[in-house]
């Protein structure tokens, strides 16, 4: 599926070496958030419709769900899979933003997941970790690794969102790492900034560059 997997770093190559990466990402955010005012935790986040607080839930909730009950919870709400996430958020919302973050740390290290590749969950925390810090002025230095490895994963498949269609017919070449992909019009930047264009989030579209930039700002 990697076209440039040889060119990754040995330890983020295959699943089963993805899991320190996640708890990584998972405990560097909950640190992060340790010290949110009420007022923030209110923050509309880059998840259309839901604050920095609920996207943390959401997080919690795919640390927290092991293949089994996560069938369950698709069947009780009749594959209705937007009305299985909003349940599952609500859940681990808690009373209060302290809530919130203590179940959050809870998840940290877990190793329980739905099922979906590893790799998958590893973007989860990335890509929603963005979309809450983005809103709040928050920067995390993301191991380039990571980012390399989420851009190759996300520009190739269109599994959690269509971003293989959405990079269709741009090259991409990132400016801090050894990214690049594709063939067309450039787009270049940063391996943060292009992986979250590719997930959608077009506020990033505002830190690349290059003739094929528009392309990323279509809806798909």
């Amino acid at each position: 599926m990697f076209r440039d997997r040889d060119a990754l770093p040995t330890g983020l190559k295959t699943g089963r070496d993805l899991w320190p990466a996640v708890h990584s990402e998972r405990a560097a955010l909950a640190a992060d958030l340790a010290v949110l005012t009420d007022e923030q935790w209110a923050t509309p986040s880059l998840c259309s419709g839901l604050s920095v607080r609920e996207v943390l839930a959401h997080l919690t909730a795919a640390g927290s769900l092991s293949p089994v009950r996560w069938f369950a919870g698709v069947v009780r709400s009749r594959f209705d899979f937007d009305d299985q996430v909003a349940r599952r958020l609500a859940e681990q919302l808690g009373d209060t933003p302290a809530d919130t973050l203590a179940r959050f740390r809870g998840v940290v290290t877990s190793t329980t997941a739905p099922p979906l590749p590893r790799i998958a969950l590893l973007g989860e925390v990335v890509v929603h970790g963005e979309d809450i810090r983005r809103p709040l002025g928050i920067e995390r230095d993301h191991p380039i690794e990571v980012l390399t490895r989420l851009a190759e994963f996300y520009t190739h498949s269109d599994l959690m969102f269509p971003g293989k269609t959405r990079v269709a017919g741009v090259r991409l070449v990132a400016t801090d790492g050894p990214f690049t992909t594709g063939a067309g019009p450039l787009v270049s930047g940063t391996t943060l900034a292009i992986m979250m264009a590719t997930a959608g989030r077009a506020v990033y579209c505002d830190e690349l560059t290059g003739d094929g930039v528009a392309t990323l700002r279509i809806p798909r």
